[in-house]
């Protein structure tokens, strides 16, 4: 059993599938009180971008901390970091959004947010 490939299905049974296809972990810290994940976006720009030949990776913008489901009894928080994108045809900055990230209006993943309502 290859243990990379085991280590990747359990992290998709854990994450989102937009998190694990988007996004690489690039730290963590777990503690007595909380587990953090820092994630950030990889390197790949959409098609037409790419097609494009004018647009370039700039760094990162802030970071945005989710709530996940809390796993063995900790909150889970993710650090997500948007990678910047420069598009030097319109001189443009821009990033690429993920709807599936944090429910509208919460800083909490859909999944967590769905789950807390049927508590109710």
């Amino acid at each position: 059993m290859n243990p990379n490939r085991s280590l990747h299905k359990l992290l998709r049974v854990i994450f989102s599938e937009v998190l694990m296809e988007y996004f690489d972990i690039s730290g963590w810290h777990d503690d007595s009180s909380k587990i953090e994940v820092w994630l950030d976006e990889k390197n790949y720009m959409e098609r037409f971008d790419y097609k494009s030949g004018t647009v370039i990776s700039s760094g990162f913008i802030d970071e945005k901390v989710i709530q996940e489901f809390p796993l063995r009894g900790k909150p889970v928080y993710l650090h997500v970091r948007h990678r910047r994108w420069y598009d030097k045809a319109t001189g443009e900055p821009f990033s690429y959004t993920y709807d599936d990230l944090a429910a509208e209006g919460t800083k909490l993943t859909p999944e967590f947010v769905s789950f807390l309502k049927e508590e109710d």
